[in-house]
């Protein structure tokens, strides 16, 4: 099932919502409405998307009026927008765009990564290797439409109200030389420089940390601000690509990555490493 759109997910929360002030169930709103339960309980989990007289009929219900009324319903609307990615609708996986749009509307992401460099922080040619290696199967325009689209992402680092971004990495994202060593020398001193903005923390797991948490895997959580709707964790596998939207696990991968956050080298260490490791990258230099 594809993962809904961010506006459809702040509608579906809107909706609980207004249920919950009306003081009413959901089998008490289809004795009212006509709705089966199980169709309100999609809508109210973002499942579905309500046709324009099924929401209607549910303001009507909760007695919703102007200007609310308007505003829910023109979120409707929007609800299957997904701006500048309307661009690339036919090159990319359809969790992957769902994933963009998530990260566009977020208000901060925690990226623990084990083996790559954050794709919000890679460079241009760091991607295309990056992607071009870990996905053998896709054509050249396949490859170069994920690079453009990674590349533009990056936009809401310096956009402004700019994504607050908290990454971590283990050592070992930094001594792969991923396309080579000129390519990963450029990655880690860009690296340098992106996290001198306000907005960006970026922290090292060094090898002689030795076993830590993120060590089963890398992942994402997105937090959102209010009105948005709850916050996501986001798995990339070879299994697929998983959205957690449980408050349990949002929970447990916050856990994760406070002791994370505490075992990692500090920013200003982290920089020192990156530097070091960037200067092995250097010609007749060892990595």
């Amino acid at each position: 099932m594809p993962a809904p759109t961010v506006r459809l997910r702040r509608l579906a929360s809107e909706l609980r919502q207004l249920r919950k002030a009306a003081d009413l169930t959901r089998d008490e709103l289809a004795e009212r409405t006509g709705i089966n339960v199980a169709t309100l309980y999609r809508i109210e989990t973002a499942r579905v998307r309500p046709q324009a007289r099924t929401l209607a009929a549910l303001l009507d219900a909760y007695g919703v009026v102007d200007p609310k009324r308007s505003e829910l319903m023109t979120l409707l609307k929007q609800s299957t927008h997904r701006g500048w990615l309307n661009t690339f609708a036919s090159d990319l996986p359809e969790r992957y765009t769902s994933y963009i749009e998530f990260e566009n509307e977020a208000s901060e992401v925690l990226n623990y990564e084990c083996l790559f460099i954050p794709g919000l922080l890679q460079t241009e040619s760091y991607a295309r290797a990056a992607i071009g290696g870990t996905l053998p199967e896709c054509t050249r325009d396949e490859i170069e439409s994920r690079v453009e689209a990674r590349m533009r992402r990056q936009a809401v680092l310096t956009k402004d109200q700019p994504l607050k971004l908290w990454a971590i990495v283990d050592e070992a994202a930094l001594r792969r030389a991923v396309g080579g060593r000129d390519v990963m020398r450029e990655q880690l001193e860009h690296l340098i420089r992106v996290t001198e903005l306000p907005t960006v923390h970026l922290q090292v797991i060094p090898f002689d940390a030795g076993a830590h948490p993120g060590m089963p895997g890398s992942f994402v959580v997105m937090n959102f601000a209010e009105p948005m709707g709850p916050d996501i964790v986001y798995i990339d596998s070879q299994a697929g690509d998983l959205f957690l939207e449980e408050e349990p696990d949002i929970s447990r991968y916050n856990l994760v990555f406070t002791h994370l956050r505490a075992g990692a080298l500090s920013p200003s260490a982290s920089t020192s490493l990156i530097a070091a490791a960037a200067g092995g990258m250097r010609p007749g230099r060892g990595a």
